[in-house]
């Protein structure tokens, strides 16, 4: 399966994404923050990425951006609070292939992954 790196400043939210993702046979590596996110990405090379737009440190579309321009051919989804849509259409600008509202529904965010995957 896939090695998704998913990045939240939200200990729990990474708790429960990671629950999802190993369900799904996924194997999960995580980062609290955008710099943290860029450094894990380079050294790792993840098939997905899950990003966080609100984060200390980088900012999720910072990261994203940085990201795409290190690896244009990345997949990522951004995972966003409610509120938040005018990041989200950035996001979409920027590169990412999908979004996910917080708090997500399981299916939703399963539903993310095969996109990206597909």
């Amino acid at each position: 399966m896939a090695k998704v790196l998913l990045v939240d400043d939200a200990a729990f939210m990474r708790m429960r994404c990671a629950k999802v993702l190993t369900k799904m046979g996924h194997s999960v590596i995580e980062a609290e923050n955008g710099l943290q996110a860029l450094d894990t990405y380079d050294r790792e090379k993840p098939d997905i990425v899950l990003l966080d737009i609100t984060m200390p440190e980088m900012d999720g579309l910072e990261a994203l951006k940085h990201i795409k321009q290190r690896d244009p051919s990345s997949k990522v989804a951004m995972v966003s609070a409610m509120g938040q849509q005018s990041m989200v259409l950035e996001a979409i600008k920027s590169g990412a292939a999908d979004f996910v509202l917080k708090p997500f529904d399981e299916d939703r965010l399963i539903a993310a992954i095969t996109k990206l995957l597909s």
